[in-house]
């Protein structure tokens, strides 16, 4: 029997999860999870990626003592976060996304090269923390300055682990400096914001071997999260999704990006799959329920928090996408603001917050429809929010669609069919 593990990151937990096929089904086996957060440092928000990489590490030796015959591995995490390094050094502190350094950078890129031409080029949505706005950020900084090599994060781990540095295409993609059209970094804007080009070097697809870490092949599988998770979901039809984690991304396969001014307006993304565009957006997802829970009840397992926002009769909508949603000291302030302070047990929060991302579901699924023509009767929901059976049930009554909830490990399953593929066609 061949075993592979997946090496999958979120933005507040990470997991081992070896596979393997078992009468021509992929089987699974958690075999070792670990935390994972922001922490602040000198007023930035940073991730600690030195103990990621220990994580990462610890778990594929517990894989190892459970299993013999591993053959590969594959590491796959959030997107637009990266690693400069001078040489093998990596220039620290390497910043997460959610830290507020690019306000400057943004107005400076859009002097240089205005968002309607970005997306007509790259069709990669507007973001405050898209690489794009990071990068420039690094330059006003000096932190560009003797950088011989930009990893996207999956990327950097992988190069700890076997030596070699390659960059993977479903990851590029959310940078904002891919061309849409031909696949690659477009050396034109590149080049427009003075950005070292040699930083910015061909892709490699899903599937790629790239070296080998104590014996075992590291692949880079479709290395954005994401791009992974629309790979897991077992569609029997072209569906929409949701892949729903701390973001809620909701999307559709498409044979060709979609690149039109209406697209752009409504701040939909293109985004590299597995032979295929995923045409998506950003909402904001589990992060609004957690950080909820985290100043209301740290201590309250989400089934209560769920029972709770059952019985309230809150019936109050925010629209939860808008920026101040984003990375608020306080949520519940936020919440309270928007609201007009109408909220008052923990039960009106969650409840006004669930019935919220129903909401933003609905209206981003009217639009989908609308930029494509098409009429969708279902729509797919993956990751961890899939678990939550009031939301999903919030879901089908607000679009009027039937939810098909998958509570699996979507992402994981992408990665161990990428990297299975990959085997086979040795």
């Amino acid at each position: 029997m061949n075993y592979y593990i997946a090496v999958d990151i979120g933005a507040s937990s990470g997991r081992h999860i070896v596979g393997w096929k078992e009468n021509g089904e992929i089987r699974t086996d958690e075999v070792y999870r670990f935390p994972n957060g922001v922490k602040s440092e000198d007023g930035h928000l940073v991730w600690d990626t030195e103990a990621l990489l220990g994580h990462i590490k610890t778990g594929i030796e517990e894989a190892r003592k459970k299993y013999k015959n591993i053959r590969s591995l594959a590491i796959d995490t959030w997107g637009v976060d990266y690693v400069l390094l001078r040489g093998d050094e990596p220039v620290m502190p390497v910043y997460a996304y959610r830290d507020g350094r690019t306000a400057e950078a943004i107005e400076r890129v859009h002097g240089i090269i205005p968002f309607a031409e970005l997306y007509r080029r790259t069709g990669c949505q507007f973001q405050t923390f898209t690489s794009i706005y990071q990068l420039y950020a690094d330059k006003m900084a000096g932190r560009l300055e003797g950088v011989t090599d930009f990893l996207m994060l999956p990327e950097y781990f992988s190069y700890r682990l076997c030596g070699v540095k390659a960059k993977e295409y479903t990851d590029a993609t959310t940078t904002g400096l891919m061309d849409a059209a031909s696949g690659r970094f477009d050396n034109e804007i590149v080049t427009a914001l003075g950005f070292p080009k040699e930083l910015f070097t061909d892709t490699v697809q899903p599937g790629t071997r790239i070296g080998s870490y104590e014996g075992i092949d590291v692949i880079l599988c479709a290395t954005h999260d994401t791009a992974s998770a629309v790979e897991g979901i077992p569609m029997t039809e072209e569906a929409p999704y949701i892949s729903s984690g701390t973001w809620s991304l909701m999307g559709v396969k498409t044979a060709a990006p979609v690149l039109s001014e209406q697209a752009a307006a409504a701040n939909w993304s293109n985004e590299g799959g597995v032979g295929y565009n995923r045409f998506q957006k950003n909402i904001m997802g589990m992060w609004i329920i957690n950080e909820l829970r985290r100043e209301l009840c740290p201590d309250a397992p989400f089934g209560t928090i769920v029972d709770e926002a059952k019985a309230s009769n809150c019936r109050v909508i925010l629209s939860v996408n808008s920026p101040e949603f984003f990375s608020p000291e306080s949520m519940k302030t936020v919440f309270d603001k928007k609201s007009g302070h109408l909220l008052q047990t923990p039960g009106d929060y969650f409840k006004c917050a669930y019935r919220s991302l129903a909401d933003c579901y609905s209206t981003a699924l009217d639009e989908l429809g609308q930029l494509l023509s098409r009429s969708f009767g279902k729509i797919y929901i993956v990751g961890g929010g899939a678990k939550n059976t009031f939301l999903n049930d919030l879901t089908a009554e607000a679009t009027g669609k039937q939810v098909i909830a998958l509570p699996i490990e979507a992402t994981a399953l992408g990665n161990l069919k990428v990297q299975m593929h990959s085997e086979e066609k040795k």
